[in-house]
């Protein structure tokens, strides 16, 4: 069938489907409740019309002139694929919503919003990150971080945690997953609080350092008794040297999902492939500065997403938290 006439066809199917569209009880519209023919008509087309590839690049802690890392990897990209090759920087937020509505076809997440960009836009993640400060290589350690001299005991038992019962604890951020979603979780799982809301019953007191940095500042500041952060953040950019070395680990959760690169279902799977051959091409030593210019990750590996996400999903679940 020609474009024109699956158009045609498809502006019928939008008006039936505008037909059927109920009030929600803010006396607002609701897609929610509509067929979904507008979305598999607006894949349709953006398969058919498929004339350049978008990618969202998230702007991270780690990533400084990201726009230019961005750029150069695009540009290799797209004489890969033969086609051009456009790099928005946006936050996670930003990316999500871009693959929703069909204004970029792969990107940079994640694994939070990976889970949501495969509720709103049935992207799925196909690669991840290795970085050689991950310890599980596309997975990495959620950690609680003390003073090297605090009286708590290191250990990876339940009574490691218990520990921290009226203590003051520094979370990352309250999205972040090693810095809040996994720890919260464990808690959870360890029985020593219900969910996310009940945290002051366990602790004395509960702060948010706005990034990996701040929480640890905390705990070096004497400001916190201990700090929920990734364990790559022992280091620059993070902190400093002599500063990593006045703190220890604690407790540490493995299995955090490494950010990967989702690509949404608007794209063939002839394309899908082309797009990660090519990502792939840049663990090649000759290509492989691109990829560590832009996030510090060394190389890319193939995951199943529904496998990679899981341990994601159980955090969110045992917090208590939406995806």
């Amino acid at each position: 069938m020609g474009l024109t006439k699956r158009f045609l066809l498809g502006v019928s199917a939008v008006a039936l489907a505008l037909t059927s569209l109920t009030l929600n009880t803010t006396g607002k519209k609701s897609w929610a409740e509509a067929p979904n023919v507008p979305q598999k008509l607006e894949n349709t087309l953006a398969q058919a019309s498929l004339t350049k590839i978008r990618i969202a690049f998230p702007a991270r802690g780690d990533s400084a002139d990201l726009q230019r890392k961005a750029n150069a990897v695009a540009q290799f990209l797209s004489q890969k694929l033969g086609m051009p090759v456009e790099a928005l920087v946006a936050d996670d937020t930003a990316a999500v919503e871009a693959l929703r509505a069909n204004r970029a076809q792969v990107a940079f997440l994640s694994s939070r919003p990976a889970i949501k960009a495969e509720q709103l836009a049935n992207a799925k993640l196909y690669l991840a990150e290795v970085r050689p400060n991950y310890s599980g290589g596309h997975t990495y350690r959620s950690i609680f971080v003390v003073p090297k001299d605090s009286p708590l005991r290191s250990g990876n038992s339940p009574d490691t945690l218990k520990q921290l019962q009226g203590k003051k604890i520094a979370f990352t951020s309250p999205t972040s997953g090693s810095g809040f979603i996994f720890p919260v979780g464990e808690l959870v799982k360890l029985s020593l609080v219900p969910n996310r809301d009940r945290l002051n019953g366990f602790f004395s007191q509960v702060s948010y350092g706005n990034g990996y940095s701040g929480a640890l500042q905390a705990v070096l500041r004497g400001q916190a008794d201990v700090a929920a952060v990734s364990e790559y953040t022992l280091g620059a950019p993070y902190i400093t040297p002599q500063e990593a070395s006045r703190l220890r680990i604690l407790y540490a959760i493995s299995g955090v999902p490494a950010h990967g690169v989702a690509i949404d279902d608007s794209v063939p799977p002839a394309m899908r492939e082309k797009i990660i051959n090519a990502l792939m091409e840049m663990n090649k030593p000759e290509n492989n500065q691109l990829l560590k210019n832009l996030y510090n990750s060394t190389s890319f590996v193939k995951v199943n997403s529904t496998t990679h996400l899981l341990p994601m999903r159980e955090a969110l679940q045992r917090a208590g938290i939406e995806p």
